[in-house]
């Protein structure tokens, strides 16, 4: 992991999680947030701070996009839609767990992989929070996280299922300005996926029903792969691979 990312625990933080995380991930605890990347640990839960940033996850912010009909709009949705009962979904690039929310709010089973130790805490706090929201709980309860290389993962999956979700992170491409600010700590954290060959071979692997790769609009296809169909939106593409 990034050794310029350091812990904080702040007023009403929980003391035990930021120990376990600075154990596992070798991150010093500081008094006060680091220069860089800082994780903290607060009243508020779990935040990463840094370059004058705060981010911090929220599926609250998500709940826009999953009421009042608007759900079945989600080109994602559309991409994943399926007349099948008791779905099963992994998302093998979770990031900070939006795409995966909006397939478990249609109601796919959804586990959700992340091998990055930081967001890994920034998504398994937010899911916590989900979780003891009204609104939120009974779609959070079909979202599992599993921290660990997706490669490995799916590689060492036993059970069948009826989708497999992939979002390597897009090139650095944009002005810092015009990336939200979850984005621009994110790739502090993390670059674009580099290994797309891999990822893309292990979900064939698994024999889902689909396959769904999330990508810009112009860019080439994943691992040079033709899709099945294609679902096109202004900026993103959804490639469809029925296996």
């Amino acid at each position: 992991m990034n050794n310029k990312v350091v812990v904080c625990i702040g007023k009403g933080g929980q003391r035990d999680m930021a120990e376990s995380f600075a154990r596992r991930t070798g991150a010093p605890i500081l008094e006060k947030p680091g220069e860089n990347l800082t994780v903290m640990f607060d009243s508020k839960g779990v935040s990463l701070t840094g370059y004058g940033l705060k981010y911090q996850g929220d599926f609250e912010n998500m709940l826009h996009r999953v009421t009042n009909g608007r759900l079945q709009h989600e080109m994602l949705v559309r991409a994943a839609k399926t007349e099948e009962k008791n779905l099963k979904a992994i998302d093998a690039t979770a990031g900070m767990g939006e795409d995966a929310f909006l397939l478990a709010a249609y109601g796919y089973q959804v586990t959700l992989y992340e091998q990055n130790p930081v967001i890994a805490a920034l998504l398994k706090d937010a899911l916590r929070r989900a979780k003891k929201n009204m609104i939120l709980k009974e779609i959070a309860g079909r979202m599992k996280l599993v921290e660990g290389d997706s490669v490995e993962c799916l590689a060492g999956l036993a059970d069948s299922v009826d989708l497999i979700y992939l979002d390597p992170m897009f090139p650095q491409r944009q002005k810092s300005g015009l990336i939200n600010k979850k984005l621009q700590l994110i790739q502090k954290l993390e670059p674009p996926c580099s290994e797309e060959k891999d990822l893309f071979d292990a979900a064939i692997k698994v024999k889902p029903s689909k396959i769904i790769v999330k990508r810009p609009l112009k860019s080439v296809h994943l691992a040079g792969r033709e899709p099945s169909y294609i679902l096109k939106g202004k900026a993103i593409r959804y490639d469809c691979y029925v296996i």
